[in-house]
């Protein structure tokens, strides 16, 4: 008996089901362009746990996988290089302009506020701190 995997998707702006093809994606994607910017803020705010980084990202599938490793299926929201410019001005609003400690991206954020990027996830995950921060946000049940 042979087993497929199951194929990744990541949530494109305008899109119902949250969750496309790849090929899909890439034709909704050329159709979208800086309206992605502003859903950036939506998405934040209803989700328990929300990645924003560059598409194609090593380090984005890195923080994806460890979440997942986790139980948590964050909400992975995918830059276009066109659109980053346009998502970083919308995240400059979400966070605030007077902050100092800027990630690079990934950029997550749990329960609504910006928990960090890679370093932050990756030291409270080794700290045994992230499971705590996971369950008070409402991303996981146990």
């Amino acid at each position: 008996m042979q087993s497929q995997a199951i194929p990744y998707g990541a949530w494109v702006p305008g899109t119902p089901a949250g969750h496309v093809s790849s090929s899909a994606r890439d034709q909704q994607a050329a159709a979208v362009g800086s309206r992605s910017a502003a859903s950036v803020q939506k998405l934040v705010s209803e989700n328990a746990v929300t990645v924003v980084g560059r598409r194609g990202c090593c380090m984005c599938h890195v923080v994806k996988r460890l979440l997942l490793g986790h139980g948590v299926n964050p909400t992975v929201f995918e830059v276009d290089e066109d659109d980053e410019s346009d998502v970083v001005v919308e995240l400059r609003k979400l966070i605030g302009e007077g902050q100092e400690d800027w990630p690079q991206f990934p950029v997550v954020f749990v329960g609504g506020k910006l928990f960090g990027g890679l370093e932050r996830v990756m030291a409270t995950h080794i700290s045994g701190e992230l499971v705590p921060v996971l369950k008070q946000a409402g991303a996981l049940w146990l």
